[in-house]
């Protein structure tokens, strides 16, 4: 039998930072890449595709898409039981921690992916809640995981497409915003919501570093507004022709380790 061993030296050689994100990606013994998160008192490991934790819930790839084979086999009538609510927290404090560690190593990429994940996994558990309670207890975390999502998203565009892609992603971001607003009867509380202020001053920081105005997309959208269909049949064309209102600069703004922490571990 195997003596059981302590974590002792990995602790040491890795201090806790309290306030901080602390994430590394490190190769396992069998040459897999795993990612790894410091916690109060001990490590989290985590794989870095599908679900975290490596498990195939009832074989499927992760548990949201064993769900929805249930819900396939069911029909649209199906609830979720207490044991699959339970599990289905558990999906998603798997992905909070991951998506976390994601930001803050900068890979903005598979942060998005993993709030996308989380995401369709809410808009899933909304349709087939076993009662509003627990449907509530959910949405009230949507914002910051769609914030994460728009700020992982514009961070991936600013890399691969530069300043007029990201502000194009937190745009778009922004509008999901209002919807979800809307959704909820609070469309007047959307304009003073911190998280959309923090997209807006997201938005102008690219805008001073990148030393551009209005982007193609934003004033084809304010001629559409004001009915000045000429112009905007011009800017249409601009946008069709591959045209940008140019851009200085190149690095990407870091993930604010704020945003990164902001959310509670559920979605």
């Amino acid at each position: 039998m195997a003596t059981p061993r302590d974590i002792d030296s990995l602790l040491k050689q890795w201090p806790f930072q309290p306030g901080e994100v602390n994430a590394r990606l490190i190769r396992a013994r069998n040459g897999r890449e795993v990612l790894q998160m410091r916690v109060d008192m001990g490590v989290l490991q985590m794989e870095t595709d599908l679900r975290p934790d490596g498990q195939r819930p009832n074989g499927a790839e992760t548990y949201y898409d064993y769900l929805v084979g249930e819900v396939i086999r069911e029909g649209d009538g199906f609830r979720l039981s207490k044991e699959q609510c339970a599990e289905a927290d558990r999906e998603f404090v798997q992905y909070y921690h991951r998506r976390l560690c994601w930001l803050s190593l900068r890979d903005y990429q598979r942060a998005a992916r993993d709030a996308d994940h989380s995401l369709a996994f809410m808009d899933f558990v909304r349709s087939h809640s076993p009662d509003e309670e627990w449907t509530l207890s959910h949405e009230q975390y949507r914002p910051f995981v769609l914030f994460h999502r728009v700020q992982a998203g514009a961070l991936a565009a600013l890399e691969e497409g530069g300043p007029e892609a990201a502000i194009r992603e937190i745009n778009a971001g922004l509008e999901r915003f209002r919807e979800l607003f809307v959704r909820y009867d609070a469309e007047e509380q959307y304009a003073d919501d911190e998280l959309v202020r923090r997209l807006h001053e997201m938005r102008e920081s690219v805008r001073r570093r990148f030393e551009i105005g209005p982007t193609l997309d934003e004033q084809l959208a304010e001629a559409v507004r004001s009915e000045n269909y000429e112009l905007a049949a011009k800017i249409r064309d601009r946008i069709r022709n591959g045209e940008s209102t140019g851009a200085a600069g190149t690095a990407a703004p870091r993930a604010s380790s704020d945003a990164a922490g902001a959310e509670p571990p559920i979605g």
